[in-house]
């Protein structure tokens, strides 16, 4: 045996064995949905709905297994306040048309649950164990958010972001325009797409696509996911509905907390000032 090979077989040794049986994926994809109490249940299952659909979809289901490695590794949770995350389905490999299927169905299966306060932070906060702890080797680690809202609750949505672009964690999002009164009486975000621009999505490659409304949501969810299995950006940028990184580098080289978008001139704690002005206005009290 070649003295390089040997060092080789030497260094495979050394390993773990858990690193050693860990099979190589294109993309492990987390997908964070808000479960918040600003969606009532019928939106709760459009969303849902979109996700089982999407899946579905003979066009991503032909994208999941057109890659170099052709499979992906799939993780699905809700979430809603800083401490509430549920998992319904942890990693799942996604390496054929049943496999796909039956992610599809186990997702269509599974209930739906609605919370209260709305915190992306906590949302990405639980996704960095949720990654370390992937049984699979990544090319590429996305999180996708979802949601209606902004943070009100939990640490600031931005320190959890840079927290998750040091492990090289990419951040999408799907952020909900919803002109529907808010059953608490918040006031309505009309600059949500801007705020998950700038304060929720980093990365190489990272991106927004907007839902215009909930029944928009199920294009919305098939156009992302399109573009996050594929790695592509959107082909036509107009502010407001498409977002993606202009730049494109090696992802093993950059330093991922160098794809953000800074300048949100209302500031990414808006969400949580809004939040105790109405709490303060409405009821004389902090909503802590």
């Amino acid at each position: 045996m070649r003295p390089l090979a040997c060092l080789f077989a030497l260094l495979l040794l050394a390993l773990p064995a858990a690193a050693q049986d860990k099979k190589e994926i294109d993309l492990a994809l987390a997908l964070a949905i808000d479960i918040s109490g600003s969606i009532d249940p019928d939106e709760a299952h459009l969303q849902r709905k979109g996700y089982v659909d999407a899946f579905r979809d003979p066009v991503i289901v032909k994208a999941i297994l057109g890659g170099p490695n052709g499979r992906i590794a799939v993780a699905y949770y809700e979430w809603s306040d800083s401490w509430m995350q549920k998992l319904l389905i942890d990693w799942t490999l996604l390496d054929s048309e049943q496999a796909i299927s039956a992610f599809a169905q186990r997702l269509a299966d599974a209930p739906i649950s609605i919370a209260r306060r709305t915190s992306i932070s906590g949302a990405i906060r639980y996704a960095i164990p949720l990654f370390g702890r992937s049984p699979y080797e990544p090319t590429r680690k996305v999180l996708d958010i979802s949601g209606d809202g902004s943070n009100n609750d939990g640490g600031l949505v931005t320190d959890m972001r840079h927290e998750a672009l040091k492990e090289r964690i990419s951040i999408n999002g799907l952020p909900i325009m919803n002109d529907r009164p808010n059953p608490f009486g918040f006031p309505n975000e009309a600059d949500l797409d801007q705020y998950y621009l700038h304060c929720v999505t980093g990365g190489p490659r990272s991106f927004v696509e907007v839902a215009r409304s909930f029944e928009d949501f199920p294009r919305a969810v098939r156009k992302k996911l399109l573009q996050e299995v594929a790695d592509v950006a959107p082909r036509v940028l107009k502010p407001g509905i498409q977002f993606a990184q202009a730049a494109r580098r090696d992802a093993a080289e950059a330093d991922y907390t160098k794809f953000i978008r800074p300048g949100y001139e209302p500031g990414c704690d808006v969400g949580e000032r809004r939040s105790r002005e109405f709490w303060q206005k409405r009821f004389g009290v902090s909503p802590d």
